[in-house]
């Protein structure tokens, strides 16, 4: 069965966003990726997030990949911060509105990362179901310093240890300090951008979805 993605615009909170969809009529779940920072020439296209896509799509999930607020066709300008949070509830709700009931993964990279657990703190708020949150080299500085994930959501940080963009020891450190069990993978001889290592990323992916 070939599963390809379909492009649409999501009703955002400022206008249309832009977003790729692929569909699983036999979807085990749903999966939202989040793409790193839209200031610096971040969108839905960049090859780290394309690989999760992948990943996801070939584990049997349902996905959703979307353009914040100012990047691609999708409408308004950057915010980098509540707003994109808000872009992704946008499209979160677009998602569940096709697969109710389905459990949720959130898969961020870079300021991505920021904004899926964002997301993800936002959800657990209300008290909604979150099944698994994965970072990547994830922008935690922007995060607050309380944090109240869902308790039976599953955590897992991916960093590379030559990561030139993120401080990886700020990830350790963030890391050390989340007082919940996790995981964190160190990937070794990797920059930010995961060059040269994209086959790394999905196999520590793979196995968690």
């Amino acid at each position: 069965m070939s599963l390809q993605e379909v492009a649409l615009l999501l009703d955002g909170p400022l206008g249309p966003l832009e977003a790729r969809y692929q569909n699983n009529p036999q979807a085990k779940g749903l999966a939202l990726l989040c793409h790193p920072n839209p200031a610096q020439g971040g969108s839905m296209l960049n090859k780290v997030v394309s690989t999760l896509q992948r990943v996801a799509r070939d584990a049997g999930y349902s996905t959703l990949r979307f353009n914040y607020r100012g990047v691609g066709a999708s409408v308004g300008s950057h915010c980098l911060n509540e707003g994109e949070v808000d872009d992704a509830q946008a499209a979160l709700n677009w998602l569940r509105e096709q697969h109710a009931g389905q459990p949720l993964t959130l898969l961020g990279f870079s300021f991505g990362g920021y904004v899926a657990a964002s997301l993800a703190l936002r959800l657990a708020g209300r008290g909604e179901d979150i099944h698994r949150l994965i970072m990547v080299a994830p922008a935690v500085s922007r995060l607050p310093e309380q944090l109240k994930f869902a308790p039976d959501m599953l955590l897992t940080l991916i960093q590379p240890e030559l990561d030139e963009v993120i401080s990886a020891e700020q990830v350790y450190a963030w890391s050390v300090g989340l007082g919940r069990d996790h995981e964190l993978l160190k990937v070794a001889e990797c920059g930010h951008f995961f060059h040269g290592k994209l086959v790394e990323l999905k196999d520590l992916v793979q196995p968690r979805l």
